[in-house]
């Protein structure tokens, strides 16, 4: 096969075998387009010569058909997926010790061998009964509530306040949580949530503490001296505004354990 072009670069003839003629009217816009040209022909001169080509029966299809398998060339495009973005959005950040009362100035006092905790008018000599804790504030990603994210647990131990369903109704727990690395950063999907409560203040040092996962349901106080603290609803009768103070210095005595 002879190929051969004129020197204004306009005009590209070649000799095909007997039967076959191909001419470009224009010079290719790119060398890899001359490069898979000058392919295409060679590649069409090995097979014009193991096949018998008869002028009559080859057409314009036969010719598009042997240039589409000699020059196109196959591209795989594989889809990159990236990792998808961590599922924390809660994210402790700090902590502190407070003292916590009631709107009825009564202090908190878990009830010896068991896990529960009551609302009490402690008198005179008795404040080593009084149930202090450590308050965690957690960075909350992309919120927009006007409250803070904190986690409550006894001051000294490993009990934790907590909120979940035991029945039909969310109810409030003290959970002892033996590794509390689980409660530095808390995905939003996880059981680890009902540990999680939303602080809102409504005053000095005065606020309500609602569940995260149930956020109709408050921590409260009854009536009645001496009950159980418990969740209920802003409907119910009983008490769910606490002062929360910074304690200051480092008190000698707990709540009973």
């Amino acid at each position: 096969m002879e190929s051969q072009m004129s020197n204004n670069g306009k005009m590209l003839k070649s000799k095909m075998p007997e039967g076959l003629d191909l001419e470009i009217s224009h010079h290719p816009l790119t060398m890899k387009s001359v490069v898979n040209l000058i392919i295409a022909l060679d590649r069409m001169k090995s097979i014009s010569s193991s096949e018998s080509l008869l002028s009559t029966e080859f057409r314009d299809e036969n010719l598009l058909n042997i240039m589409l398998e000699t020059v196109v060339e196959e591209k795989i495009v594989l889809e990159c997926y990236s990792a998808p973005p961590p599922q924390d959005k809660y994210s402790r950040r700090s902590e502190i010790s407070c003292s916590v009362t009631d709107s009825e100035k009564r202090s908190l006092v878990r009830v010896p061998n068991s896990m529960e905790l009551q609302a009490v008018m402690l008198q005179g000599g008795s404040e080593c009964r009084k149930v202090n804790l450590t308050m965690s504030t957690y960075l909350e990603l992309q919120s927009n509530r006007e409250a803070q994210t904190v986690t409550l647990a006894i001051r000294n131990t490993n009990f934790y306040l907590s909120c979940h369903k035991d029945g039909d109704e969310p109810t409030l727990h003290l959970e002892a949580v033996e590794d509390k690395e689980q409660l530095k950063s808390i995905s939003s999907d996880s059981d680890m949530v009902r540990f999680l409560f939303y602080k809102h203040d409504s005053g000095v040092n005065l606020c309500t503490l609602v569940s995260v996962p149930y956020s109709d349901w408050y921590i409260s106080t009854a009536v009645e001296d001496n009950k159980p603290v418990e969740m209920c609803l802003e409907s119910a009768q009983r008490y769910t505004s606490f002062t929360i103070q910074p304690l200051k210095g480092n008190p000698s005595c707990e709540g009973e354990m």
